[in-house]
């Protein structure tokens, strides 16, 4: 954690915009939660309706590849809020110091960069298949535009997080 006299030091708006992002990274974690309940509940109907009742099925199955990965992503900002991710720290905590703070600031800018231009790819995904009307093509056959919208959402608000915690500083 930064040294407490930094956060007395902090702009109000960088120190708004950080709870606020805190604020969202937890409530999208939320709803990445609810989106994998909601892929477990799809699988065990289709466990139920496949060998107890000895029907087909034609949605579970794409419905949970969609919700858990959206879940996934979803997930994303609170775990790097909260610090979740693996990190692999045995240099960065031998060589301390000044060191540390640049390797910190180049692994945060990266990350960064990386979230960022997935963001934008992932945005242009979704209008693409919304304007287009593309669908999934199996029997199903959902419209692709509301599969892809929580991985452009996760992968903004993870961009965003990036942000909240570089401005946070390192801990």
């Amino acid at each position: 954690m930064p040294h407490p006299s930094t956060h007395s030091r902090r702009l109000p708006l960088v120190h708004g915009y950080i709870r606020l992002m805190d604020i969202i990274a937890r409530a999208s974690a939320y709803l990445a939660a609810v989106m994998f309940v909601a892929g477990v509940v799809a699988i065990c109907h289709m466990v139920f309706v496949r060998y107890v009742l000895g029907m087909s099925t034609s949605w579970q199955t794409e419905f949970t590849i969609f919700s858990v990965t959206g879940a996934m992503l979803m997930g994303s900002a609170y775990v790097l809020m909260t610090g979740g991710h693996v990190a692999i720290t045995l240099l960065p905590d031998m060589v301390g110091g000044t060191i540390r703070k640049a390797m910190y600031w180049v692994s945060s800018l990266f990350g960064f960069a990386f979230c960022a231009a997935l963001a934008y790819g992932s945005w242009i995904y979704v209008a693409e298949a919304f304007h287009g009307q593309w669908t999934t093509g199996t029997v199903w056959n959902p419209p692709l535009w509301p599969a892809l919208l929580p991985v452009a959402l996760g992968a903004t608000l993870l961009t965003l997080q990036y942000v909240a915690e570089m401005l946070r500083g390192e801990s």
